[in-house]
This record gives structure tokens, C-alpha cells and sequence, in this order.
């Protein structure tokens, strides 16, 4: 039985769907949903780093937790969130020691071979290394 799920979460189609997924199957269990957004530092320099790294995140998590309650009315009931700064893979697959993590939920959108080459995936990556059961949503 599924306990708390973690979710990737980017505003991505994709991962809307995980979500919802990931919702509907904590209803069937009573289960809670861990919903993390990676923020990257892909462009600047130091200072864009250290600004980030500063900010508490308090308001784009609510911000967050009001775009999941537009998916999911009730979704403050069901979820935690969090904002994570890092590599998307790295960061989801911390969390499953950090939290009790015991199931992954994870959204995937088709690249060619190309972009995923160059971008890499994120679910590939997760797949590949996790120690949980990974949902993979289409």
C-alpha cells in the first residue's frame, strides 16, 4: 500500500497529469502526496545564485499550492509541497530518504532523440536509479 507518493512538478502538461494521478490514487488509500518543483539555476551568475538560494520560496510555494488547488480544489488537504533547488533527478530521488518517499509519480513528455540527448530526461533518470516503485504518467 502506498503511503506518500512524490510528485515532479514543472507546470508541464505532463506533469499535471501526474499529479491528478498521483491524487486520485492517495483518495484510494488515504494516502499523501508530496509535490516538489525543482528550480534550476540554468543562466548567471554568482549573485542569480546567491539571490536564489536566499529566497525563502514561501511565496511562489503558495503560489504553487494555489495552481495545484486549480487542478485539485482540495489539494491543501491531500499535499505537501516544497521547492527544491538543484537537478531534477537528484532532487526527486533526495527526497525519498528525506520523506518516507515510498512510491514516485512521474510525468513524461515525448522529445526526440536529440533534445533528450542534449536536455537529458529526467524520468529516464529517475527510472534508472530510484529504489521505489516508479509511475511513469503519459
Amino acid at each position: 500500500m502506498v503511503k506518500y507518493s512524490l510528485v515532479g512538478y514543472d507546470g508541464s502538461d505532463a506533469s499535471r497529469r501526474a499529479f491528478q494521478f498521483a491524487i486520485d490514487l492517495a483518495r484510494c488509500g488515504s494516502s499523501r502526496v508530496r509535490v516538489v518543483s525543482v528550480l534550476q539555476v540554468t543562466e548567471g551568475g554568482a549573485d542569480t545564485c546567491a539571490l536564489m538560494m536566499a529566497d525563502s520560496g514561501a511565496q511562489r510555494a503558495q503560489d504553487l499550492l494555489d495552481e495545484l488547488a486549480a487542478i485539485v480544489p482540495d489539494a491543501a488537504k491531500l499535499v505537501d509541497v516544497e521547492l527544491v533547488h538543484g537537478s531534477p533527478g537528484d532532487v526527486l530521488l533526495s527526497q525519498i530518504a528525506q520523506h518516507g518517499v515510498d512510491h514516485i509519480v512521474i510525468g513524461h513528455t515525448e522529445r526526440g532523440a536529440l533534445a533528450r540527448w542534449l536536455l537529458g530526461s529526467v524520468s529516464n533518470n529517475v527510472l534508472a536509479r530510484a529504489h521505489v516503485p516508479v509511475t511513469v504518467v503519459r
